[in-house]
């Protein structure tokens, strides 16, 4: 199973962090031992003083793929969640500034919560799938798939010229505006449009 993670995929959030906006999708991976077993609190690592919250919708592929074209990207994926990608910010400044890659600030150990999957044909509108996280009661950031740069089909079709998408596969679609630092004691709610599909408490 592979977490394959799309960057800066909304306007928004990319201005906050001083990026530009891509014309293409911007893709990293996260390891298997990135996810959260579940009902485990999430431990801020020694490693970092500033880890930062990013919900993102998550879908999960059902059927092995490879050069996908945009048109058929909707046969290869069927549950959707929403999960959070936590990133050690001032690690990934660090490897930023000297041209390196973000996977000691993104691959972490437990770094990927994924809460529990619903069938994408359950959503009243598919096209237009809000989402949001709230940390300890009050929303810090939310989101809709309709404000993405990419689409979940061109991410797919994207992706699939490079690596070979797997059932089971997971694909993180990017984070809105709202990033912010984590700290021990907090709790984490996250939504997909009503329902609660994620908690993480923060240690």
């Amino acid at each position: 199973m592979k977490i394959i993670c799309i960057g800066r995929n909304y306007v928004e959030h990319a201005l906050e962090l001083k990026n530009e906006v891509p014309a293409e999708p911007v893709f990293f991976l996260k390891p298997d031992t990135a996810i959260l077993p579940e009902q485990r609190p999430f431990y801020i690592p020694d490693f970092s003083k500033e880890i930062h919250h990013e919900i993102e919708l998550v879908l999960k592929i059902c059927k092995e793929g490879k050069n996908i074209a945009p048109e058929f990207a909707s046969r290869y994926f069927d549950q959707i969640t929403v999960g959070i990608d936590f990133t050690a910010r001032d690690i990934q400044q660090k490897q930023k500034e000297k041209g390196l890659p973000w996977e000691p600030a993104k691959a972490f150990d437990h770094s990927a919560p994924v809460g529990k999957f619903i069938s994408f044909s359950s959503l009243a509108n598919p096209q237009s799938i809000r989402f949001h996280l709230d940390k300890n009661g009050n929303t810090v950031q939310t989101g809709s798939s309709d404000l993405m740069i990419h689409s979940f089909e061109k991410m797919i079709s994207y992706v699939s010229q490079f690596i070979t998408l797997r059932k089971g596969d997971l694909i993180f679609s990017g984070t809105p505006n709202g990033v912010a630092q984590v700290n021990p004691g907090d709790v984490l709610n996250c939504y997909l449009e009503d329902q609660l599909l994620l908690t993480v408490e923060v240690k």
